[in-house]
């Protein structure tokens, strides 16, 4: 329970620590969570639990949650367990929608239909190989197209690695994105109105 407070509520509301510590594996693994959804919908044509459908409606409840949100979560110590659940739903379902706003942006990008990625990619291996062949032709006598395939493959090599890694980074960048503008914003609110204008929130 004390994960999921840290996890959802942020370092304002919560008691926890989490906020202190590193989480890495997380990170990758949301970002590896946002690719496989997103994978899917594009190798199959079908959303996983609807994401990837991002809408104005979608955007519009968003929104409003953000906007809710400090003044859901500044009596959450002093709720009921039911109320303590209600609280991380409505986090969760705003992660959710981040997500799903992730996922809808990232398909658009994904230009090759996936009918057509094999021969992509070889296509793309083949030119690749045959430039740096005929780079290094000039230069490097009867030895030119071993050195030519072996810098091709690498520059390959490099590139896939580099798209694996933007591909998990990405989705994690715009997830501490939103949670540095909720941040800002509950802080704003809190420092605003709740403490002004609402009893002590514990």
């Amino acid at each position: 329970m004390d994960y999921l407070e840290g996890l959802f509520l942020g370092k304002l509301w919560s008691d926890t620590d989490f906020e202190n510590r590193k989480h890495v594996g997380l990170f990758v693994l949301y970002g590896l969570l946002t690719d496989c959804v997103a994978l899917y919908s594009y190798m199959f044509g079908r959303t996983v639990l609807g994401i990837g459908s991002f809408g104005t409606l979608h955007f519009a409840l968003f929104l409003l949650l953000c906007a809710a949100s400090p003044f859901i979560c500044f009596r959450y110590y002093r709720m009921p367990f039911w109320g303590k659940i209600l609280v991380l739903g409505e986090k969760a379902l705003q992660s959710y929608l981040v997500l799903d706003l992730t996922v809808n942006i990232l398909l658009p990008r994904l230009t090759v239909k996936s009918a057509d990625l094999q021969t992509f990619a070889i296509d793309y291996l083949n030119k690749t190989l045959e430039t740096y062949t005929d780079k290094f032709a000039g230069s490097s006598g009867s030895f030119s197209t071993v050195i030519g395939v072996l810098a091709g493959g690498l520059h390959v090599v490099l590139m896939v690695l580099l798209w694996l890694v933007a591909a998990i980074v990405i989705p994690g960048i715009v997830y501490l994105i939103y949670r540095f503008i909720q941040f800002c914003w509950d802080w704003l609110m809190n420092v605003l109105i709740i403490k002004r204008f609402i009893p002590v929130r514990r």
